[in-house]
């Protein structure tokens, strides 16, 4: 990852935070990207002295999420990997739930990484070796009860991802997207209790398959849905 201008949208997140600390050891110049309105002190730490923040960006406005992308391009001389890890999750049936979470998953999910990709797009095509990487989530394979909205809003990014994969295969950019299962993380653990946490993924494992394909290494890899679901 030497060199390479990496942005990880929700960069601030529990995922993102250790993608981008992973990123920025090796060798990355790591921009992290989140709607927050203000970095946690932690966030320069972990991106690292070549590194820095963007906080306040709504990911799901073109003009803003251009804008950042052009900062980035600007600041740093190049993009070269756009890691999409930026979402939510809700859970409800569709019997007792309210049909506005459908629209809040689909933007929070589907249009925030669309959004990201679109902006970032022509900075990694003039790059010629430009890497996009999704999160999807295993779940959008099989739904349980509650997880329609949810699953239904992932299951868009991974079709975003193959169709993207094939209209940018040409021009030098691969697209990729992970499929966790549970992630590892304080929230997770706090929802679900009794859960046997080491069967779940932790977030450092995934971060090493999401740099795996932000890497020069993965040049050959595009399209692929990878599911990464630890003991599950």
């Amino acid at each position: 990852m030497d060199g390479r201008t990496v942005v990880v949208t929700g960069g601030f997140g529990a995922l993102g935070s250790v993608v981008a600390a992973e990123a920025a050891k090796a060798g990355a110049v790591v921009v992290a990207v989140d709607v927050a309105p203000s970095a946690p002190e932690r966030m320069a730490g972990l991106v690292g002295p070549k590194g820095f923040t963007l906080p306040g960006v709504n990911l799901t406005d073109l003009d803003a999420t251009s804008a950042a992308m052009a900062e980035v391009k600007a600041r740093t001389g190049r993009l070269d990997a756009l890691v999409n890890i930026a979402g939510g999750f809700a859970w409800q049936t569709l019997q007792d739930g309210d049909l506005s979470v459908w629209d809040k998953m689909f933007a929070l999910n589907v249009k925030t990484a669309a959004t990201a990709c679109k902006a970032a797009t022509p900075h990694l095509i003039a790059n010629g070796e430009g890497r996009i990487v999704n999160v999807g989530a295993a779940s959008a394979a099989k739904a349980g009860a509650g997880m329609g909205a949810y699953a239904a809003s992932k299951a868009g990014v991974a079709k975003l991802t193959e169709s993207l994969a094939e209209e940018l295969k040409t021009l030098g950019v691969t697209v990729n997207a992970v499929l966790p299962s549970i992630i590892d993380t304080p929230a997770n653990r706090a929802d679900m209790p009794d859960a046997d946490f080491s069967k779940w993924v932790t977030p450092g494992d995934l971060a090493a398959v999401i740099l795996f394909l932000a890497s020069r290494q993965a040049r050959a890899v595009t399209g692929a849905l990878i599911p990464v679901t630890g003991g599950l």
